[in-house]
């Protein structure tokens, strides 16, 4: 009676199974995996829901693209950040999620592939399944630093595949695009005929400033390219469902995309009318949230390294983002460390295998989890490895 998109196992992992029995048990659980800013403890300004005071908001008038006012609110927001991006470029959605769901059906043909990093954020497999497209995975090398396997990725290219995917800064290595490899992506995907998708979300959270980084793919004109991101973390504002994507590269191709982008917003719908009268506003306050963002994570990520120094767990290099990766003793598998510090500590951490790290074992944390809480579960954690 259903599709045959739904053929993911639904049953609870074992992790899940052990947390909910912790918490039924009246535990207090130090969650270690926080990344909802909603829930982190941050201080929103009052002026975020004024942003939504205003009388546009009870007329409708449908734009597939998004409202010309919201996209110039885009278009500033990235002005703020040194790019020059025409508003006419971009295409509202209501999440980075619904914009894969778009390009997906843009590019792609049901069977058609398209290509992914490994590790990353596990969301494509569903994502393309939806669209009835297959996942192949290239590989992030790391050598004290990560990169991408440029070799890897061109061989894994078929005769169907369409896109490229590259998550900027990575979730969860925290590694940027560098632009040697935006050029060389470029080429290839040019040559190949393929499309570059690049998520964005977290390129306001470097820690550090490198000139060798890329700030947004679709400012290259070698290739069809668009740039992916939203309010969910520009802005610390999941729940008021702002997404959009920049599109890039050869002037023919990039009109025709947004051409045949309109079309599937218009048969949706999506985004809506108060969110885009408000983005104005809440772009401007952005800044103000991110600031407790970096500041957080920042920190975290110094008393991190200070307290993991001389221990049996290392804190991988992170440029970017809310994550942290811990490399730690492989004497058991990562899912039987993350279940342990939960069953004897009580402290969440995720397993790199929820990322699909090639190899065991590692252990990813969220640098967005309150101070007190994050230096009481680390901390725990620290314990359990070393016991």
């Amino acid at each position: 009676m259903f599709s045959s998109r739904f053929h993911w196992d639904a049953r609870p992992n074992r992790l899940t199974q052990l947390l909910r029995g912790r918490r039924a048990s009246g535990a207090r659980i130090l969650d270690l995996t926080e990344s909802n800013p909603t829930q982190a403890g941050l201080c929103y300004p009052a002026a975020v829901g004024e942003a939504f005071a205003d009388p546009r908001i009870m007329i409708y008038h449908p734009s597939p693209a998004g409202s010309i006012a919201a996209r110039e609110s885009v278009a500033h927001y990235y002005a703020d950040r040194g790019h020059t991006v025409d508003p006419q470029h971009i295409l509202l959605t209501a999440s980075t999620s619904e914009a894969y769901a778009y390009l997906f059906k843009l590019l792609a043909d049901p069977g058609d592939d398209v290509l992914v990093p490994r590790p990353s954020y596990p969301l494509f497999e569903f994502l393309a399944d939806m669209e009835s497209l297959r996942i192949i995975q290239y590989p992030l090398g790391y050598h004290g630093a990560w990169s991408i396997d440029m070799e890897a990725l061109a061989a894994a290219i078929t005769g169907r595949t369409r896109a490229i995917v590259v998550v900027n800064p990575n979730n969860p290595t925290g590694s940027f695009l560098k632009r040697g490899e935006l050029a060389a992506l470029a080429d290839l995907a040019a040559s190949r005929g393929l499309a570059l998708i690049s998520d964005e979300v977290f390129a306001d959270y470097a820690f550090d400033p490198d000139p060798d980084r890329v700030p947004m793919a679709a400012s290259q004109s070698a290739c069809l390219a668009f740039s992916l991101s939203g309010l969910s973390k520009a802005g610390g504002l999941p729940q008021v469902k702002l997404g959009w994507m920049v599109c890039g590269g050869p002037e023919g191709l990039r009109r025709e995309a947004l051409e045949k982008l309109e079309w599937i917003a218009d048969t949706y719908l999506s985004v809506g009318t108060p969110v885009q009268c408000a983005a104005r506003h809440l772009l401007d306050l952005a800044e103000g949230v991110q600031q407790q963002i970096r500041d957080r994570t920042a920190e975290n990520l110094l008393w991190a390294r200070e307290k993991l120094a001389g221990t049996v767990a290392s804190p991988l290099p992170v440029e970017g983002g809310w994550y942290l990766t811990l490399q730690v003793p492989r004497v058991r598998s990562e899912e039987e460390w993350a279940l342990e510090v939960l069953a004897r500590r009580d402290v969440l951490v995720q397993p790199g295998y929820f990322y699909d790290f090639e190899t065991e074992a590692f252990l990813v944390v969220s640098l967005l989890t309150q101070p007190e809480t994050f230096r009481e579960g680390m901390s725990r954690l620290i314990e359990t490895l070393g016991a």
